[in-house]
């Protein structure tokens, strides 16, 4: 026999609330009418309620925290669920199902209401439904490297559905034009029962608005909303990256007859830099420098992305491909938290197209040259002597 803990996902010490949220995931998940003819959901479904029956219950989850789920099964202690066997038939696990959320435990159907209406967060029929939200927009935004360091606010036109203003979103010409749905009674949802089970769908005669409009606004034509270009600014926190996405709440399409508005979803894109990379909040800059200034070392001054100068020194015997690293001088954190580094790539360059004179002073410097001033060529041609001797 499955512990009724494990069966609901649940610690021990689980309050009512979470014992009941438990249930009510598990049991939308393997209900019957969401997986007709299959017995392994149906077995679960019995479980699940079997496990919530006792668990829910004070006095049954006392009596199985100490002594087991025979003890309510037998010995006259509570009369414990499905009898011997726990729940040995769906519709025992329908009762506990409509026990919970059905509504003070009435049958399914009650008052000619399903219980998914609960369930599935469907209005009992009583009153209008709630007015249905609108779209939420996408856009694409493209800014310059400085902007995405510094922040900035660019100005976007957008086309949305506005309330409109005629009606005041409502859709009818008047307060007194809106009436509700006569053949789903303002539910938006009609129900047809089938022994056990109740089917819901959307309500044919109003498209689930619970509401239809007998005398349409001019304007809006009974949608209560129109098409409107308006101005919005968009701040953009410094440290923004390609690929990153900005929600603004609200500022989506407005629903029809009143109902609330999307959001707006900007999704960022950087132009790349001439000079410098970003790699999450660290900027890579390659700095070409010459084989002398490598060999003997020097210093430079180089530009930082927020528009500052920094000073940097190259050791000497520096080499190509070396990584200089300057603290905090990088991107900002979109997040506010602190600033990248700044990684100044070494690039040596080989110098082209020499006078003679240069020619002539470098074959001098390779005469002199041994196997201390180039370690690594040195440790190669071992590794290669090695390689020939086998």
């Amino acid at each position: 026999m499955s512990d009724y803990y494990e069966v609901l996902g649940l610690a021990r010490g689980a309050s009512q609330e979470e014992i009941k949220k438990a249930y009510r995931k598990s049991a939308l998940k393997y209900h019957p009418d969401r997986n007709p003819g299959d017995s392994q959901a149906e077995k679960k479904f019995k479980e699940i309620s079997e496990a919530y029956e006792v668990l829910s219950d004070e006095k049954k989850r006392q009596i199985y925290d100490q002594y087991g789920a025979d003890a309510l099964r037998g010995g006259g202690m509570g009369g414990g669920p499905g009898g011997p066997g726990g729940f040995s038939s769906m519709e025992e696990a329908l009762r506990t199902f409509m026990g919970a959320f059905g509504g003070g435990g009435g049958g399914m159907g009650s008052g000619g209401d399903s219980i998914f209406d609960s369930f599935f967060g469907f209005d009992s029929g009583e009153g209008e439904s709630a007015a249905q939200q609108g779209a939420s927009k996408k856009m694409n935004l493209t800014i310059s490297f400085d902007e995405a360091m510094k922040g900035v606010e660019k100005e976007v036109l957008l086309n949305n559905y506005v309330h409109c203003s005629t009606c005041d979103g409502r859709g009818a010409k008047t307060a007194s034009g809106i009436k509700k749905c006569s053949r789903c009674r303002g539910s938006g949802q009609v129900h047809q029962s089938r022994g056990f089970f109740s089917m819901t769908s959307v309500c044919p005669q109003c498209y689930g608005k619970g509401k239809v409009v007998s005398d349409p606004c001019g304007d809006c034509h009974g949608s209560g909303r129109v098409k409107k270009k308006e101005p919005l600014n968009i701040k953009i926190p410094a440290g923004i990256d390609t690929g990153m996405r900005l929600r603004m709440a609200g500022h989506g399409d407005v629903g029809e007859q009143g109902g609330p508005p999307g959001d707006l979803y900007i999704f960022i894109s950087v132009e790349p830099h001439s000079i410098f990379q970003r790699e999450g909040d660290d900027v890579i800059v390659e700095l070409p420098v010459g084989f002398s200034e490598a060999a003997l070392g020097c210093k430079k001054e180089l530009p930082t992305p927020l528009g500052n100068t920094c000073r940097i020194t190259i050791p000497e015997g520096t080499q190509h491909g070396k990584v200089l690293r300057v603290k905090s001088e990088g991107a900002p954190n979109v997040h506010g938290h602190g600033k990248g580094d700044l990684l100044i790539k070494i690039i040596v360059e080989t110098p082209v197209g020499l006078t003679e004179k240069q020619k002539e002073l470098l074959r001098e410097f390779g005469e002199t040259e041994g196997d201390h001033n180039s370690p690594r060529k040195r440790s190669f041609f071992d590794k290669l002597k090695v390689f020939f001797s086998l």
